[in-house]
């Protein structure tokens, strides 16, 4: 599909779709609602920023929603994997999913997939938060600056997974300044992390959560980070663009459930979410992990993950980079 005609649907998917809940008839079941557990399914394995959150969010939702929470870990593709179970289930309120914006705004881009999750198989909920990528590279390794590692000869970076903003950045990064780099994907955060440590890849982006306290420790060093500014948790690290390299990426995460859910049960669930999100316990979680909020209602999340999807593809034209040319 080419990409204009994918944009011009994605931006009537986010406009006309989930957001509006499920018909009338599904009334009486959602003013029961929630009389057991509710599942939020987290798309990566333990240890991520993604289950970080998302735990801290369960944890904090229980007594508002008035229901137990269980967090089940269901990784792989980037999301899809749990995306399809989880948007696959009755829209009745009781499975959601903690969705990452890379998999609607970078995914469709980069990746050829006959059978993608597509906006219109979920009803948004509500934005959780937005996370910012850094560039880090083992503590003992010979680069020391961006410089260094951008004019090596080859270099070999770990992602986070296809499509995601992970491989995004560093594509674009190395794309502009002509290295010849390739990608190594892993399946999330953690095992990147554990590959950069382990000398497996030259380097890697990963988000602010996932590779703070490694860098702190020293046993990472951190090259740069794909923030519009510098970030006040990481203040010495400068910004890929004042290197020279207009490279912006970010990662959002949303709460989401199958189309067709009824109004009333996303309400209740978005009205639970807010007054979770205010809690003392869920707001330490996220500054201790350097996880920003992201204060977005159902329809505001449509709108981003279109607008996103036109900001990447336009990005990427701009630098005549070929971003489905990049996948191995």
């Amino acid at each position: 599909m080419r990409i204009g005609v994918l944009l011009a649907a994605v931006a009537l998917a986010a406009s006309a779709c989930s957001v509006q809940g499920g018909s009338a008839d599904k009334s009486a079941a959602a003013s029961g609602y929630p009389n057991k557990p509710v599942e939020f399914t987290v798309p990566t394995d333990p240890g991520g920023s993604t289950d970080l959150l998302t735990r801290a969010l369960a944890k904090s939702i229980e007594q508002p929603l008035g229901a137990k929470a269980v967090v089940v870990n269901k990784p792989g593709a980037n999301g899809k994997i749990a995306g399809k179970d989880v948007f696959g289930s009755k829209p009745d309120g009781y499975r959601v999913a903690v969705m990452p914006q890379s998999l609607f705004a970078i995914g469709p881009l980069m990746l050829n997939d006959a059978d993608p999750v597509k906006l219109t198989d979920m009803t948004f909920i509500k934005g959780l938060a937005v996370e910012d990528y850094v560039l880090v590279v083992p503590a003992d390794s010979t680069y020391k600056t961006l410089k260094d590692l951008v004019e090596a000869p080859s270099v070999k970076y770990g992602t986070t997974g296809p499509g995601t903003g992970s491989q995004l950045s560093q594509t674009l990064l190395f794309g502009l300044a002509k290295t010849n780099a390739a990608p190594v994907p892993f399946d999330g955060g953690a095992p990147t992390v554990t590959a950069v440590l382990g000398g497996k890849v030259d380097a890697a982006s990963v988000q602010i959560a996932e590779g703070f306290k490694q860098v702190q420790a020293g046993k990472m060093r951190a090259l740069a980070v794909f923030s519009d500014k510098r970030l006040e948790a990481m203040p010495e690290v400068p910004t890929a663009k004042e290197s020279g390299y207009d490279v912006v990426v970010d990662q959002r995460r949303f709460v989401a459930g199958p189309a067709g859910l009824p109004a009333e049960v996303r309400d209740k669930l978005a009205a639970a979410i807010d007054k979770a999100i205010a809690s003392p316990e869920y707001n330490e979680i996220l500054k201790a992990n350097y996880i920003g909020r992201w204060d977005a209602n159902g329809e505001q999340v449509g709108t981003q993950l279109n607008e996103s999807l036109q900001r990447f593809d336009k990005l990427a034209k701009d630098l005549g980079i070929d971003l489905k040319a990049q996948q191995q």
